[in-house]
């Protein structure tokens, strides 16, 4: 059992505007009112396909594949600025929406933002718990794809999902060398079995 303090969205900073770091669907269908966005940057932690979906893209008797926060490396991502006014909406909006399974731990994190000011700032993000029954740990290629190719939950198909998270990369100007050769394997044809082979 996670024994980590959850975060309280008004423990003693209700009165002032806060952050959250998206790095996946986030970025492209936040579904809460900010005020800013903002290219940012992660420490420590790197976007992986490592959690297996038995909701929103999956079931558990077919799972589907999404991202996570997990250990080493930087990530790339949206920082979004939400007034302070909306900051308990938004926290209620998020554990709804993200924490149906309890996959990920929320967590607030160093943020660096990729402005003209390059400021750095202190961020609601979800990291995924490695001791959890969905954390799918490092998969192969072949894996990946052939969970994405086969997941489709409450909020549709694991494949729109991969590709509209890449588009809204580009969008920002990267590229996500491992989440990319993923959504051009999903835009062939490639049995997974010759993935395997490769």
């Amino acid at each position: 059992m996670n024994t980590q303090r959850q975060f309280e969205p008004d423990s003693g900073h209700s009165d002032t505007d806060f952050w959250v770091f998206g790095y996946g669907s986030l970025m492209w269908r936040p579904g809460f009112d900010f005020a800013e966005q903002v290219p940012a940057r992660l420490i420590g932690e790197h976007r992986a396909l490592c959690v297996y979906s038995f909701d929103h893209r999956g079931t558990p008797e077919k799972p589907g594949l999404v991202l996570g926060l997990d250990r080493g490396g930087a990530c790339r991502g949206i920082a979004f600025r939400v007034a302070a006014d909306h900051r308990e909406a938004t926290v209620a909006y998020l554990r709804g929406r993200e924490q149906t399974t309890r996959v990920y731990r929320e967590v607030m994190r160093s943020v660096w933002l990729e402005d003209d000011a390059r400021r750095r700032i202190s961020a609601l993000a979800y990291v995924v718990d490695r001791g959890h029954v969905q954390y799918a740990g490092r998969l192969t290629l072949a894996e990946q794809v052939r969970y994405v190719r086969q997941g489709h939950g409450r909020s549709g198909h694991n494949r729109d999902y991969v590709l509209s998270t890449v588009r809204s990369i580009e969008a920002q100007g990267f590229r996500d060398p491992k989440l990319h050769r993923v959504a051009e394997l999903l835009r062939d044809d490639t049995p997974p079995s010759r993935l395997e082979a490769d």
